[in-house]
């Protein structure tokens, strides 16, 4: 019964996000996203696949716009060791990116978190209790809300991490897809929608 629940709950956050946002992946290919780095995306059966190469380095797919307030969803699976995340207000050079990261990461690995690269490190991590929202190896749903300073998130309908910052509120850019490095990664991807706030 608990699954049922969940998967209707998935369904329902699914539907009200493409009531009032725009998708951000057409279901067909790459279109209006941009790779960088030498690691696998592809499209496969409907659905966005990252999946480490033979450099097994970071890697990262990123949108061609840029957003400074949204709220976004998506699903994600991790079909191997899923360690991801999805950006924001980001800019890059070369796989080196500037800028903050939903963590998606296998279990007990802070899923839902804020992490800043290159810079200070774990903004926020999920409290222990909230490790366990996250399904391996099953369809996930990730709610991204960033307005002005502040950043919430929530995994499976389950709120997982709130906080204000001023250095992301000057921050802007574009939202990107990340592939770790190490080799072994494959994470699919669906249901990607954006909504912009004023």
């Amino acid at each position: 019964m608990k699954k049922q629940l969940a998967t209707l709950l998935a369904i329902v956050i699914a539907a009200a996000a493409y009531a009032q946002g725009k998708p951000l992946f057409n279901g067909k290919d790459l279109n209006n996203w941009t790779i960088h780095g030498t690691e696998k995306w592809y499209v496969d059966n409907g659905e966005l696949v990252c999946e480490s190469g033979p450099d097994k380095q970071y890697g990262y797919l990123s949108t061609n716009k840029t957003y400074k307030n949204f709220i976004l969803t998506l699903d994600f699976k991790q079909e191997a060791n899923g360690n991801s995340g999805v950006f924001f207000r980001s800019s890059i050079d070369g796989v080196k990116i500037s800028g903050w990261q939903v963590e998606v990461a296998p279990a007990g690995k802070h899923s839902g978190g804020v992490y800043e690269s290159y810079g200070r490190g774990w903004m926020i991590q999920p409290k222990p209790e909230d490790e366990q929202w996250l399904k391996m190896g099953e369809w996930n749903t990730m709610k991204i809300k960033v307005n002005g300073d502040a950043v919430s998130t929530w995994l499976n309908g389950h709120p997982i991490i709130s906080i204000t910052d001023e250095k992301v509120g000057k921050g802007d850019g574009f939202i990107a897809l990340q592939i770790h490095d190490g080799g072994g990664i494959k994470v699919r991807w669906k249901n990607l929608v954006i909504e912009e706030l004023k």
